[in-house]
């Protein structure tokens, strides 16, 4: 049986900062996310104006610099990993956004509102790794898993026999169960894991956009489970 989708208010109101703060911005660009949410009726404070001067320092690479915002398509999941929010699993949270141009996955955003929120109260509370092709990933340190070992990352809350069969065929050294899209590429670019499968049917655009940049811009690799590459024209979004 299909598990329940579920839907906090965390995910209303993050959504509607994103979006409306990007709609209003950048007009042109084509805003889609997760819930169906309406734009009108949003509170200020809920709008962000700002920018990050530190991403700002880095130049657009080359092949991008002509693209115009009517081209570009961003993809939100305001909150990926909700059902272990709802369990007070909060390090396995993320907010995504992904940018995509003709089809392809360019540029994404990984939030961890939460990292670090076990480690004290001199922690800094939160993080964001961002990343776009032909110019890299930045907000974490890179790393690769142990020579020798095989370690696979899968859904915590959504596995069936296909999934598992299939982990079971790869005969894996270690198999780390976490949840949400994000945080599985996480586990991957910091070396906690060295694939990350999941053989069914589930996840949507806004879910890998943004985990899909981040990783192509270290030289990893995201495709369907026949090896094709998955493609994020507005009107496709599974």
């Amino acid at each position: 049986d299909a598990l329940p989708i579920l839907q906090t208010k965390a995910d209303r109101l993050v959504q509607k900062s994103i979006c409306t703060s990007l709609a209003r911005k950048f007009p042109l660009l084509t805003v889609i996310g997760e819930e169906d949410l309406p734009l009108s009726d949003v509170e200020e404070e809920l709008i962000e104006a700002g920018h990050s001067e530190e991403v700002l320092k880095h130049s657009c690479p080359a092949q991008y610099r002509g693209i115009k915002e009517e081209e570009l398509v961003v993809w939100v999941d305001p909150l990926d990993g909700t059902k272990e929010y709802t369990e007070g699993l909060l390090d396995h949270v993320t907010v995504l956004i992904g940018i995509a141009y003709e089809g392809k996955a360019i540029a994404g955003v990984i939030n961890q509102p939460y990292y670090n929120y076990q480690a004290g109260n001199d922690a800094v509370l939160g993080r964001t790794i961002w990343g776009v092709l032909g110019l890299g990933s930045f907000g974490f340190q890179l790393k690769e898993v142990p020579d020798g070992k095989h370690i696979i990352t899968t859904t915590r809350s959504h596995s069936n026999k296909l999934v598992n069969d299939c982990i079971a065929a790869m005969n894996p050294d270690k198999v780390v169960r976490v949840g949400g899209a994000g945080n599985k590429i996480i586990q991957l670019i910091e070396g906690q894991a060295s694939a990350y499968v999941f053989a069914s049917l589930g996840c949507k655009k806004w879910d890998t956009c943004a985990p899909e940049a981040v990783l192509h811009a270290v030289g990893g690799k995201l495709t369907d489970i026949h090896g094709n590459a998955f493609q994020y024209h507005k009107d496709r979004k599974s």
